[in-house]
């Protein structure tokens, strides 16, 4: 049965209170040449169920999905294995609502699993504290330049070239109504990262130094050097991770120094799902906890002494005076912390370093194929699960043919940087557990073809 819920007399009504002749007048701001005043061309008015769904099936065959044939594609979004154990328990009647709980404090099943989310992302990243989640990785990261803006007073960021540019946009989107100014570039395909830029460049303007770990190309470095320029001169250093299973292998960047470690949670329990949405990760040192965007969960006893859980700070302003909040943040996407949270349980310490080290040895099976085409470098020295290659010319064609193939070969650089002449031969090579042997030698075999 449709819903239904007015009548016409209930439309009349409501337009002649607020002075209205008709629907169209609510619409008058919309410049006319904007406006609909016919059918979409192509579609008809309406059409029977059936044929809709005739329709749009016949329209979704025509996406190629990523697990169709090989698929090398990462930058941000990784296709990884997700136990159908994950769907199942976060779809149980306890957990799936269409928005957060309110009365969360009633609700301490809810409390338990962000409280259980909080000290994964901790200890993934190696901070004291993490909050229970934000939209997502790029958010997350300008929330941190934020943070490091009401902490140190200053309002000039540096960002790492290996930065993702997406991130960057975002960052670049929202200083032009907070006045925050923005230091970055972009990569060069070589395989040093710019470190050594950003120490040179940081001053006592610095609010904070944001570089990506592994960065945009996939090379990884120490961060140690950077952290402690960065608090020398009174600025704080935000790392990004984008790969959170690369933390398996590699060291946190909590424990190089990083004072607010940021990402974006996809990788683990949540699946691509055409770009979102997506689960962002937040974690920082305990003495800037009070500047934390988000909420945090707590533990605690109750009256009789029985263990449970809090919403301890809630620094939004739908909770405290708006001057007083340190985001705007309304909600979290409790659904995919949940899914992150429930993955990273299954498969445990041990079995997130064993997921790690397969992503990295299969990464390096694909390196060493890819090297050995006529033409191909590989840029990196070091990589977890994602590196860059060299192509002897421009990659975005390269990438539609070998897409017309079957093999979906990476993200080209010029694609992420169409105004950068240099990059225009750079693809990142992305390889998770999901990859095979066999997709590694088809991506090689058909790359070889197009290129000869």
């Amino acid at each position: 049965m449709r819903y239904l819920p007015l009548t016409d007399t209930d439309r009349t009504a409501m337009l002649a209170t607020i002075g209205a002749s008709s629907v169209d007048d609510l619409f008058i701001d919309v410049p006319e040449f904007a406006r609909l005043t016919g059918p979409i061309k192509g579609l008809p008015l309406h059409a029977p169920e059936l044929a809709v769904d005739r329709h749009l099936s016949a329209l979704a065959k025509k996406n190629r999905a990523a697990g169709d044939g090989p698929f090398f594609l990462g930058c941000g979004a990784y296709k990884h294995h997700v136990p159908a154990s994950v769907d199942h328990l976060i779809q149980r009647g306890e957990f799936l609502t269409a928005y957060t709980p309110y009365q969360p404090e009633i609700a301490q099943g809810t409390l338990q699993v962000l409280f259980e989310f909080q000290t994964q992302v901790a200890r993934l990243f190696g901070t004291d504290v993490a909050n229970a989640s934000m939209y997502d990785g790029s958010t997350a990261c300008w929330e941190a330049i934020t943070m490091a803006r009401r902490i140190t007073k200053r309002g000039k960021a540096l960002l790492s070239c290996g930065l993702h540019p997406h991130y960057v946009s975002v960052a670049q989107t929202m200083a032009r109504f907070t006045g925050d100014v923005l230091d970055t570039a972009a990569p060069a395909l070589t395989a040093e990262t710019d470190i050594a830029r950003l120490i040179d460049a940081i001053d006592s303007e610095t609010s904070c130094v944001v570089v990506q770990y592994p960065d945009i190309l996939g090379r990884i470095e120490d961060l140690t050097e950077l952290a402690a320029k960065a608090h020398a001169n009174g600025a704080l250093l935000i790392a990004v991770v984008t790969e959170p299973v690369a933390l398996g292998a590699l060291n946190p960047p909590g424990e190089m120094g990083a004072d607010i470690v940021v990402g974006e949670g996809q990788s683990l329990g949540v699946g691509l799902q055409f770009g979102g949405p997506y689960v962002g990760l937040f974690g920082c040192k305990d003495k800037y906890v009070r500047q934390m965007p988000g909420r945090l969960c707590g533990e605690t006893v109750d009256a009789e002494g029985k263990r449970g859980f809090v919403l301890t700070l809630s620094t939004r302003e739908q909770h405290i005076r708006r001057e007083k909040a340190t985001s705007n943040i309304c909600t979290n996407s409790g659904l995919c912390a949940l899914a992150f949270s429930i993955h990273m349980t299954l498969l445990g310490e041990r079995g997130l370093r064993e997921l790690a080290n397969l992503n990295h040895e299969l990464a390096c099976i694909a390196a060493d194929r890819l090297a050995q085409i006529p033409g191909v470098r590989v840029v990196n020295e070091t990589f977890f699960n994602e590196f860059t290659i060299a192509l002897p010319r421009e990659a975005r064609p390269i990438v539609r043919t070998l897409a017309d193939a079957g093999v979906l070969a990476g993200v080209s650089l010029g694609r992420l940087y169409p105004d950068v002449e240099n990059l225009k031969n750079g693809l990142v090579i992305a390889v998770t557990e999901t990859t095979t042997v066999e997709d590694i030698e088809a991506l090689a075999t058909a790359l070889t073809g197009a290129l000869a």
